[in-house]
C-alpha cells in the first residue's frame, strides 16, 4: 500500500492504520518506544539487522504520521531522542488487543506443532 493511499479519506480506517505501522520494523520501534524515549543507537542495538538507513526512514515516517516525536538536543555531538506522542500512545494502546491475539495465535501454532510431533 502506498502512503498516499493511506491518507485517502475514502479508504477503510483499518487500512489507514495499517499503513502507519506496515513494514518490518515499525511495530518493533513502537514497542520499544512505548517503554520510554530512546536514542537511535539504542534502537539499533535492540533490533539487530535494522540498518541505519531503514531506521531513519521508519522514524521519519512515524514522525510524519504524528506517532513519534523527534527531539534534537543542541550539544556536541548532536543528540537525538525519539519518543511516542500522545497519538502514538493511542496507537500502541489500540494495538495491544492485536498483540494479545498474536500471542494466542503463536501458542496455538506451538500446540498444533506438538500435536503433530506426538502423532508422528
Amino acid at each position: 500500500m502506498t502512503r498516499s493511499r493511506a491518507q485517502d479519506p475514502n479508504v477503510c480506517g483499518v487500512t489507514a492504520a495499517i499503513a502507519v505501522i506496515e513494514g518490518k520494523w515499525k511495530t518493533s520501534l513502537l514497542w520499544l518506544l512505548e517503554s520510554g524515549p530512546r536514542r537511535p543507537g539504542e534502537l539499533r542495538r535492540w533490533l539487530p539487522g535494522l540498518s541505519e538507513k531503514v531506521l531513519t526512514q521508519a522514524l521519519r515516517e512515524l514522525a510524519e504520521d504524528g506517532v513519534v516525536h523527534r527531539e534534537v538536543h543542541d550539544v556536541l555531538p548532536p543528540k537525538t531522542v525519539y519518543s511516542l506522542t500522545a497519538f502514538g500512545r493511542d496507537l500502541a494502546a489500540a494495538l495491544n488487543p492485536v498483540a494479545e491475539w498474536g500471542h494466542r495465535r503463536l501458542e496455538r501454532l506451538r500446540e498444533d506443532g506438538r500435536e503433530r510431533e506426538a502423532a508422528s
